[in-house]
């Protein structure tokens, strides 16, 4: 059992992060914030795609004009996620000029490298702070190792070279993000805003180095933790990558929250990332948001198609489902879906799981046994296998989770 570490709860929305909370899954659009309509529908497909927070680029007065616009929309559609504001380099005056975007937005996010040089730094940093302390606003103050705050790394570069024992570079740049993020988290909170609305993120695109940090990180303080592993990539890279980063960091019980920032194919579906960690969360047993489908990798035995078009077109069934299963059917997340290939495992695994169908491998007769609940319930045959056993899941579901939903 995962033993979660304890750190401060952040209140964004109706949503908890951190205080041992389950861990929130959030996303990031790609369109242009100013383009209010595609805007509007791509965080209204993240959000049925079970984002639970949504952050938004804020990059130019287009865009904080465009937030209010936005938040009303998503509300015609019955859309109440929360939006986070990603604000670089001119943030602190976008937040003076539209106040209704700042009112409009759940959460600010800061990037320390990115707010500015020397004075300006400060008194920048201390606007988009006090702002976010007068309308009550939680605050990501999120480092990142490819927007370093230049004067501190060349502080501690300085540092390192007139040490006796200096670092390899590589341990600079990382204490350079930790201590970025957590000085600039402590000034805020000299600022006015409390421990309580303050999230913490260090950012970094290797694996190891991720890992390393966020070791040290939650060793360091009690902020809530943002996870990522920033540029991940593209397509399965980015997938494995972040798989690998974050599985073992919350396996050790680091994080609050995740996103996983994976390059989308040319028109590719922004959603992936969010099941992406949906999956990743529930995999380890942390969460769950659907059902789960157990499947074979498929051999020799197997060399018919069936059973993989069948396994897909089950996953597929489900998780379109869910939206509005979620609502109808309690605890519907936690049912497990077996569909396998032959029989050297597939009784066995059927009767794992609550629904279970074990198709005929090559040269095996041609039958499927159904179990329900460990029991072998039916015998499917014949051209219409794959829907019988789609509407059996489907009356699983409503004899199983409807009694629930109503209690």
């Amino acid at each position: 059992m995962i033993v979660r570490n304890k750190t401060r709860g952040v209140k964004v929305g109706d949503i908890v992060i951190g205080d041992q909370q389950p861990v929130v899954v959030q996303s990031m659009t790609n369109t242009d914030t100013a383009d209010v309509v595609r805007t509007t529908m791509q965080i209204a497909d993240l959000a049925r795609a079970g984002s639970e927070l949504v952050r938004i680029t804020v990059n130019n007065n287009e865009a904080a004009t465009a937030v209010p616009e936005i938040r009303n929309r998503l509300a015609q559609l019955d859309c109440e996620v929360p939006l986070i504001g990603d604000f670089h380099f001119n943030g602190h005056k976008l937040l003076a000029d539209h106040p209704e975007c700042a009112e409009a937005l759940a959460k600010f996010r800061i990037n320390p490298g990115n707010v500015g040089r020397g004075k300006k730094r400060d008194d920048q940093f201390a606007s988009m702070i006090e702002t976010a302390a007068r309308l009550d606003k939680p605050v990501r103050i999120g480092a990142n190792w490819g927007s370093l705050d230049q004067e501190l790394l060349a502080t501690m570069l300085d540092e390192n070279a007139a040490s006796a024992n200096p670092v390899e570079l590589s341990q600079l740049y990382r204490s350079a993000v930790i201590r970025s993020a957590l000085e600039s988290a402590q000034h805020a909170e000299t600022l006015g805003l409390s421990a309580d609305k303050i999230i913490v993120s260090c950012k970094m695109s290797r694996v190891q180095d991720l890992i390393s940090v966020y070791q040290e990180l939650s060793q360091s303080s009690k902020y809530a933790l943002h996870l990522g592993l920033t540029e991940a990539g593209m397509g399965s890279k980015g997938i494995v990558a972040s798989t690998a980063a974050l599985g073992v960091l919350l396996q050790q019980g680091i994080g609050d929250t995740i996103r996983i920032s994976l390059t989308p194919e040319p028109d590719g579906d922004r959603t992936r990332e969010v099941i992406v960690a949906q999956e990743i969360l529930q995999t380890m047993g942390l969460r769950s948001f659907t059902p789960m489908v157990t499947a074979c990798p498929g051999c020799g035995r197997t060399t018919s198609t069936v059973f993989q078009q069948l396994a897909e077109n089950i996953q597929t069934q489900l998780r379109d489902a869910m939206p509005v299963w979620k609502d109808k059917y309690a605890g519907v997340e936690n049912m497990t879906v077996a569909v396998m290939g032959c029989v050297v495992n597939g009784p066995g695994e059927s009767k794992h799981a609550n629904i279970g169908i074990s198709l005929p491998g090559t040269g095996e007769r041609p039958v499927a046994p159904v179990y329900v609940d460990g029991e072998k319930t039916v015998t499917l045959k014949g051209e219409n296998i794959a829907q019988e056993f789609q509407d059996i899941v489907q009356r699983y579901v409503v004899d199983n989770y409807s009694k629930a939903a109503s209690n």
